[in-house]
């Protein structure tokens, strides 16, 4: 049996193995060495470029950390005056109700008939009137008024010839507004008047 010859093919840089297709020819360069500058291509990028690529990078990310630092501090500071704020205005509100406190105490120990007693509760709801008024904290008008959903909850109906239908008879529990925000409804009874409803 006759040897096989064995042939000796040398190649120059970037040429192909014969019967071998270039993708599957094609070895991809090792990556640069630690401190080396990378190669882009056929163009090496000098240490000093490399270098200075590396300063900005460097700078960047730190700058970055920074910003996100900052961030995270005006965040906090945010959410710590707003609970700040909150407790300011409770405490603003809350000691304006005191004196009206201390006047329930004092009508608690007051030995007085009870028609007095009942003048100085009627004293003092009128003070906390006032201190809701400061407030900007109104009543909504209920009895004779239009029946409106928005601002009254019905507890039911009321036979009534002297109010129009669909008015509000009576009056179970005042409801409230701060400005134009509804802090509660109005609790009310509607009145039916059979004469307008037949119509």
């Amino acid at each position: 049996m006759p040897e096989k010859e064995t042939k000796l093919i040398v190649l120059e840089p970037g040429e192909a193995v014969p019967g071998v297709a270039a993708e599957e020819s094609s070895v991809e360069p090792p990556p640069p060495a630690a401190g080396e500058a990378p190669v882009s291509g056929e163009e090496p990028v000098s240490r000093a470029d490399y270098d200075q690529l590396k300063a900005e990078r460097d700078q960047l990310l730190d700058r970055l950390a920074r910003l996100q630092a900052e961030f995270e501090n005006a965040r906090k500071r945010a959410e710590r005056e707003r609970i700040e704020f909150r407790e300011y205005a409770t405490g603003s509100v809350v000691e304006q109700f005191l004196p009206v406190l201390d006047n329930f105490e004092l009508a608690l120990k007051s030995g007085g008939t009870a028609q007095q007693l009942r003048h100085g509760v009627e004293l003092i709801v009128k003070q906390m009137e006032d201190i809701l008024r400061q407030l900007q904290v109104n009543p909504i008008p209920a009895v004779g008024e239009a029946f409106d959903p928005r601002l009254h909850e019905a507890l039911g109906s009321v036979e009534r010839h002297d109010l129009p239908d669909q008015h509000v008879a009576e009056e179970i529990r005042r409801g409230y507004r701060m400005r134009e925000r509804l802090l509660r409804p109005a609790l009310v009874r509607v009145a039916s008047n059979p004469k307008q409803t037949s119509e």
